[in-house]
């Protein structure tokens, strides 16, 4: 994975509170083997912050990048995306900009899945769902040729939804066959 870290950049990636910053960006290979790097990188920039805070902000900008992968052009032989994180005073905001929708698309803004529809089974979109769950707030430039998906996360996460989290409403009913596995479940959201 080294290969893929541009020269003078190693900081960006090594988990741990590096020199201050504005505002940092990064573009990477559309391939899922390199989802380590980008929590590499993800982590870094919030390093800084408590754990809690930089648990999300990883959860959430792999999603960012998971749809990316999964529905962009990013993902062809030799396209990239690329991740701006942006560090303001109260807050954080990340911007994924794709190579655009393989698709054919209009022109227009995302919707995140309902969670009636989540529970359906119908939804698209269900990743953006957790990130209008828990981000403070999110949106996109509406451009499918060259999209840009962006999240802001405050540092405060006292009002926020994951701070209300009760880990025993999310452990399975015993019986069940998933009794337990709640942790995994939470490590297997982070590992994206």
């Amino acid at each position: 994975m080294a290969s893929f870290i541009k020269p003078f950049h190693s900081h960006y990636f090594s988990r741990t509170v590096g020199p201050p910053y504005r505002k940092r960006q990064y573009s990477f290979a559309g391939l899922p083997g390199l989802m380590p790097l980008v929590r590499a990188f993800l982590d870094t920039s919030a390093a800084e912050r408590c754990e809690e805070f930089q648990f999300l902000f990883t959860l959430l900008g792999c999603e960012l990048v998971n749809n990316a992968i999964a529905h962009s052009r990013s993902s062809e032989r030799g396209s990239t995306y690329r991740l701006t994180v942006d560090r303001g005073a109260k807050g954080m905001t990340l911007i994924c900009r794709d190579q655009g929708s393989r698709l054919p698309q209009e022109k227009g803004n995302f919707t995140a899945a309902t969670f009636e529809d989540i529970e359906a089974g119908t939804a698209t979109g269900r990743g953006l769902a957790l990130i209008d769950a828990l981000a403070d707030r999110w949106g996109d430039n509406g451009d499918p040729k060259f999209r840009q998906v962006w999240f802001f996360l405050a540092y405060d996460l006292t009002e926020n939804p994951w701070s209300h989290i009760d880990i025993d409403d999310l452990k399975a009913p015993e019986g069940s066959g998933n009794a337990g596995n709640t942790e995994n479940f939470l490590k297997d959201e982070v590992e994206c």
